[in-house]
């Protein structure tokens, strides 16, 4: 599977070792070009590319950036996507400790519904709750005791089942959470977040979550 990351950081960065570990082509790109990304590139075999090539060919795409990042993506971002290409978004909004505010956010839209409209393309949020570091050290076969699942929240059935494919590959089950309506259920500072919780847990937690945004996650009054 062709495979585009967009963003190199944590998240970005240790899905682009593993994706390609997994015999995955990998292309990974940021906002400050390739030649920043050579030491990834060498490391991995992943290709490191210009943010305008991540998408090019590819069947996945992780969009792997700041919240605050997303409208200062160049246009034309997804341009040459494979035909029925998944979008992955793993992002959060952190307003207190990174993005400032974001109005659409601050009055109730789901990070992913508005990531997805940004984008100008659907979105699946997945990874978003997870420790980047567990992506290297915590999976396990399917059926292992205590496998840790993480919620896929998307509109399209087709296109969350290949994310829920990719996990597995990963070593981590995947749980349906809905469409990108009720992806806030997955949001920081819901029960699910950063839980490390199996299948049952998360679809336990996705369950107990509350619309309310906490208060450590909104923009400080100004």
């Amino acid at each position: 599977m062709r495979i585009g990351i967009i963003g190199a950081g944590n998240i970005g960065g240790n899905l682009t070792q593993r994706f390609a570990a997994l015999g995955h082509e990998v292309s990974v790109a940021n906002s400050r070009g390739p030649e920043t990304l050579a030491e990834l590139a060498q490391e991995t075999g992943a290709s490191a590319v210009p943010a305008t090539e991540a998408a090019k060919g590819a069947d996945v795409v992780v969009v792997t950036i700041p919240e605050k990042n997303v409208p200062k993506l160049p246009a034309g971002i997804l341009d040459g996507l494979a035909l029925g290409a998944v979008v992955i978004d793993t992002g959060n909004y952190y307003p207190q400790q990174r993005d400032g505010r974001i109005e659409d956010l601050e009055n109730g839209t789901p990070e992913s519904l508005w990531v997805a409209g940004q984008l100008g393309h659907a979105v699946v949020k997945a990874f978003n709750g997870i420790y980047a570091s567990h992506l290297l050290t915590e999976g396990k076969p399917a059926g292992s005791p205590g496998r840790i699942a993480l919620p896929v929240a998307g509109d399209d059935a087709s296109a969350k089942a290949v994310v829920i494919d990719l996990l597995d590959q990963l070593g981590f089950d995947g749980v349906d959470a809905g469409g990108l309506e009720d992806s806030w259920r997955q949001q920081p500072g819901t029960p699910v977040y950063g839980a490390d919780l199996d299948a049952d847990g998360v679809k336990r937690a996705l369950a107990e979550a509350n619309p309310e945004r906490p208060a450590e996650f909104r923009a400080e009054q100004q």
